[in-house]
């Protein structure tokens, strides 16, 4: 099978470094994707659905394969061996810059997951997809992920907040910059 035109993703990913394996997800995963998301930390700093079930599950693999097709964004499993998930990472193309995402299950935090994941993300982004820069966009009250952005790399950047609302809950997100 052929990569579509529209995306300048492949049709399969594996990328790999810093000890991490971040690969496709697949249908075997998920059994494994609420135990990740259902948490009460990842409803509240991201748009993950909540609660995230079996059925929050599907959708999720279905719209990360919808995602792909379309040339916006990658929903990759972060493992440590290309194994059990252990988080997602997230890159997507879109106007405003290269942005990377992730969100780390409860049960494997405080291994560095998220900093090496981003790592990994911008490398591929800088060599693969040409970005000059990769943005993280974050609440500066999420104290673990301004931990994340710093330990990566990344530097605050002087650009307006970006304000909404998901979930019912007002939001005002600072964006973090790392050049190739």
């Amino acid at each position: 099978m052929s990569e579509s035109p529209a995306s300048p993703f492949p049709e399969r990913m594996r990328l790999t470094g810093e000890g991490l394996v971040l690969r496709d997800w697949t249908e075997d995963d998920l059994a494994a994707m609420p135990e990740l998301f259902d948490d009460p930390d990842i409803a509240y700093w991201t748009p993950i659905v909540s609660p995230f079930d079996a059925a929050a599950a599907q959708i999720r693999l279905d719209r990360a394969r919808q995602l792909r097709a379309e040339g916006t964004s990658i929903l990759l499993a972060i493992t440590t061996d290309g194994g059990a998930p252990l988080g997602e990472a997230m890159l997507r193309r879109a106007p405003e810059g290269t942005e990377i995402g992730y969100a780390v299950g409860p049960a494997h935090r405080g291994q560095g997951l998220a900093a090496r994941t981003v790592r990994v993300l911008a490398e591929y982004a800088f060599t693969q997809l040409g970005a000059e820069e990769v943005i993280l966009e974050l609440e500066a009250e999420n104290a673990a992920s301004v931990a994340v952005a710093v330990k990566a790399g990344f530097r605050l950047l002087d650009v307006p907040l970006i304000e909404g609302e998901e979930k019912g809950r007002a939001f005002r997100l600072q964006t973090w910059g790392l050049r190739r």
